[in-house]
């Protein structure tokens, strides 16, 4: 099946969206706090056993590959038709929405990795010498705003997509234009030093 503008847009937006549902859930999943039990001079927090780590690791995964398709999906060579980047840089639009989408993916990467890391490290240094403890979890919020961010990324890669094709559209119909130009010139040329050639057998 041949690469298309369209399926690499569902690829991006699929992507985004998988993305956007597991930092959901990993959200919705994540225990308030841990349950502490006294030891002898220590704490020990016991936590529910739930899937925000690895739901929280997948949501990053999926933005990294919605990232790559997206960038990927600027640049590829529809129809086997080539166009150099500074083609598509020319357009103010498509650099705007460049930068925002790489921006967004990095904030939202950042929302991501940070709880899901903090709360790894949670559930596996549980065990504390402060015995007022109150085993706590994760940063609420920042799970659900990374997903949100990654959804919104999606969007922006998308767009910049849509930008990115117009450009790529617009280079290639001056390009063909010129092309047509010089073959006509040549046309003429070729027409030209024929009519001198027949003048001058005469």
């Amino acid at each position: 099946m041949a690469v298309s503008v369209r399926l690499m847009g569902l690829i991006v937006a699929f992507f985004g969206a998988v993305s956007f549902i597991f930092g959901v859930v990993a959200e919705n999943k994540k225990p308030a706090a841990g349950t502490p039990i006294t030891g002898k001079d220590v704490v020990i927090c016991k936590y529910p056993s739930d899937p925000t780590v690895v739901l929280g690791y997948l949501s990053v995964a999926f933005l990294i590959a919605t990232t790559v398709a997206g960038y990927l999906s600027l640049f590829y060579p529809y129809k086997g038709k080539s166009v150099p980047q500074s083609a598509l840089f020319r357009s103010t639009s498509f650099v705007v929405f460049f930068n925002i989408a790489i921006f967004t993916t990095g904030l939202a990467a950042t929302m991501l990795l940070w709880p899901t890391i903090q709360e790894q490290i949670h559930q596996a240094r549980n065990v504390h010498s402060n015995l007022n403890t109150d085993c706590p979890t994760a940063k609420t919020g920042l799970l659900g705003g990374g997903a949100f961010l990654s959804l919104d990324s999606s969007l922006f890669w998308l767009v910049a997509l849509m930008l990115a094709d117009n450009a790529r559209e617009d280079y290639l119909d001056e390009t063909g234009k010129d092309g047509v130009a010089e073959q006509q010139d040549q046309v003429y040329m070729d027409d030209y030093d024929t009519r001198q050639s027949a003048k001058g057998s005469v």
